[in-house]
């Protein structure tokens, strides 16, 4: 076992490549840049324009909206559907204006999670009027440690409706709020666990306006059938958010806050996004089916013609498509696209638009505007709270806004247990990896070279896991070894495939004879002695196929992945999968024993690709996270199972052997899957925890 683990020490962390005649001249961030450019190229355009490209009529897009609005709810963190509890709208204050009053107020979207935002009411008015809510974008308002919040530096918007005789009610973000929250989880803050638990700002933005909009029905002046919402940016954002999710909305202008998935994925605008604008795309759609959710009541999507993050050119793609369900309903006249001069900026010429549509839609008439949005009040008039209160959950909403699964009750019998474990499997198909191609091809396997030196036999193999993911196999065992009962597929990482390069060209050329490590010289031994195959698989972005290594690049190409419906570590257990395939598909493999072996992050993969694939005898798992927080990044999978969860099931048909520091903390982080295999009656050696032993 000692001279195994070395070769699979080979599987620490690292960045570093070697070059080597046997691989492929050009350079390996060279042909993983070209990879992933060709895969998210290739992967938008599946979903272009989709579903709604697929509607074919107004009967079919009936049936569909309500699974849709579901869907729609999920992919932002609210199914289930959040009880509306009591709001505790708080005035804090109230400035006064001679065509209109402003009222300071917080209101609790949740218990715990406040929102602060300022009441604009006309004078003046007789019976009820429309309403307005208005959904900032970030605006950074602060002096000193003191966050006024973005409505403060939108509070033009509120001024001109009321001054035109609508409520308007502005509210605060999470993020720039007064109490300040984040939406830079993935962004900036290494917080990938946020896809995990199907967790998105967007969620708590989107909650935060329609409570809003039960506050605006509960004001003795605000006409209940008569709302519209409006913003820029990211309010734009949220202006989409809750027009598609509420229908009390009856008209709504989002303005600069939507493209399609090309900008974003192919075209690079994710890049200038925070996590806000985004849902966790469970179901795979382009975001002309958010604003299709919104037919047909009145619509305008509003933008300028030089806007760097929401390019005019998927602006318009996203209007052409959407406009295919609005023309179904016969509604083309409330469905608008207004484009003006101009950056990603809060100009007047992108306000008068949305104001004539509001005031058409909403108030019946759109008369000359002759008043300009001017800034009325200095932000420290408009603040609401001198003290922020102690028992707010913004700064931490991320860690209770969706449902997380507590650990499982062992099973009491087989059958419960197989209930159990099939559900799993299937919410991991429906809710994780839905990106998975449909239709699995054979695998293409090519053996592209085949040497023997030092008694040990060294084949290279190319396969196809995806279209346009092509990986390298490599294969180690004694040379005369005809057909070895077994063999270890290691799943490494960069400094494991670097230290394999070095380990490949000290057998077969004898680089670095004089100098070579023990471990090198450990492992040469022990594959001229012992009959097993040692097999190695790099998934994507790692060992041949790594990509640009600067940081930032690589976070936001783990968020492209989830724009897509994916997470890279989900396609990191497919193409183990197809490794796996691929290493079978080669006859003399046929009727050899497989075992898995990895370490740290893919440990986690290597267990959820063995409950994919049949017959893998054993897993070898090394610094194995024992919780989805700080293991494999999954869409949605803590909404209903962990790690523990999925060692269990992959313990049921393999022999689980978990190699840690500490006995005691094993035993109590893999109680679990430990309590089934009791509970069950399956063999011991099924789950085994060993201690590593120090040198």
């Amino acid at each position: 076992m000692k001279c195994l683990f070395l070769i699979v020490g080979l599987v620490a962390v690292g960045l570093l490549f070697t070059s080597h005649p046997l691989l492929a001249e050009e350079s390996s961030t060279e042909r993983g840049d070209a990879m992933i450019a060709k895969y998210f190229e290739a992967e938008t355009a599946k979903l272009e324009g989709r579903p709604v490209a697929d509607i074919q009529s107004l009967e079919q897009w009936k049936t569909e909206r309500p699974q849709r609005l579901e869907e729609l709810k999920e992919m932002l963190g609210l199914m289930p559907w959040p009880e509306k509890t009591d709001l505790k709208v708080t005035y804090t204050g109230e400035v006064d204006h001679e065509e209109f009053t402003v009222k300071n107020l917080h209101y609790q979207s949740r218990p715990g999670l406040y929102v602060t935002g300022n009441l604009y009411i006309p004078k003046n008015i007789e019976g009820e009027v429309p309403a307005i809510l208005y959904v900032c974008g970030h605006g950074k308002v602060k002096k000193g440690d003191v966050s006024y919040g973005n409505k403060t530096y939108y509070q033009h918007h509120g001024a001109w409706f009321a001054r035109h005789g609508m409520v308007c009610l502005t509210i605060d973000t999470l993020q720039l709020g007064e109490i300040e929250g984040i939406h830079h989880g993935t962004y900036k803050y290494d917080m990938w666990w946020w896809n995990n638990r199907g967790y998105t700002p967007a969620g708590v933005e989107a909650w935060n306006c329609v409570r809003a909009l039960d506050l605006l029905q509960s004001l003795p002046e605000v006409n209940d059938d008569k709302l519209g919402v409006t913003g820029r940016s990211g309010g734009g954002a949220y202006s989409w958010w809750v027009a598609a999710l509420d229908d009390r909305i009856k008209a709504a202008v989002p303005v600069a806050g939507i493209t399609d998935l090309r900008n974003h994925v192919v075209d690079g605008c994710v890049e200038g996004h925070c996590d806000c604008m985004f849902w966790v795309n469970t179901y795979r759609w382009d975001y002309s089916m958010l604003a299709a959710m919104v037919a047909p009541r009145p619509l305008m999507i509003s933008n300028t013609d030089s806007d760097g993050i929401f390019p005019l050119d998927g602006v318009t793609r996203t209007y052409f498509s959407t406009r295919k369900i609005y023309s179904l309903y016969n509604a083309t006249d409330d469905f608008a696209l207004s484009i003006a001069p101009g950056p990603h900026k809060d100009t007047q010429q992108l306000r008068v638009p949305a104001f004539h549509w509001l005031r058409e839609h909403l108030q019946g008439e759109s008369p000359l505007i002759e008043v300009t949005a001017e800034k009325q009040f200095e932000v420290e008039q408009l603040r609401v709270f001198d003290t922020l209160p102690k028992d707010e959950k913004n700064t931490t909403i991320h860690e209770s806004f969706t449902v997380v699964a507590d650990e499982p009750e062992a099973p009491s019998s087989t059958s419960q247990w197989n209930e159990q474990s099939e559900s799993w499997k299937a919410q991991l198909k429906k809710l994780s990896f839905a990106a998975w191609p449909k239709e699995e091809s054979p695998v293409a396997v090519k053996e592209i070279s085949n040497q023997t030196a030092s008694g040990i036999r060294v084949q290279q193999f190319v396969f196809t896991s995806q279209d346009n993911i092509q990986l390298k196999l490599i294969q180690l065992g004694k040379a005369d070894a005809q057909k070895p009962k077994l063999a270890v597929l290691n799943i490494v990482d960069d400094q494991g495939w670097q230290e394999l390069q070095e380990l490949v060209a000290y057998i077969t050329d004898g680089v670095q004879k004089e100098t070579a490590s023990e471990e090198i010289l450990a492992s040469v031994k022990m594959l001229q002695n012992l009959p097993w195959q040692m097999v190695y698989i790099a998934p994507r972005g790692l060992g041949e196929t790594q990509w640009n290594q600067d940081p930032k690049k690589q976070i936001q190409i783990r968020r492209r992945f989830q724009l897509l419906g994916q997470t890279l570590d989900g396609m990191r257990v497919y193409d183990t999968r197809r490794a796996i395939q691929a290493w079978r598909s080669i006859k003399k493999n046929q009727q050899t024993s497989l075992w898995l072996q990895a370490s740290g992050n893919l440990a986690g993969i290597a267990v959820y690709a063995s409950l994919f694939e049949p017959n893998i005898t054993r897993l070898d798992l090394y610094e194995l996270a024992n919780d989805h927080r700080n293991g494999p990044e999954f869409l949605n999978v803590r909404r209903f199972m962990n790690l523990p969860e999925a060692v269990a099931m992959a313990a049921e048909n393999s022999q689980v052997v978990i190699y840690s520091d500490d006995e005691k903390v094993a035993n109590q982080k893999w109680s679990y899957p430990a309590s089934v295999v009791k509970s069950l009656d399956w063999p011991a050696k099924n789950l085994q925890l060993r201690t590593l032993k120090s040198e």
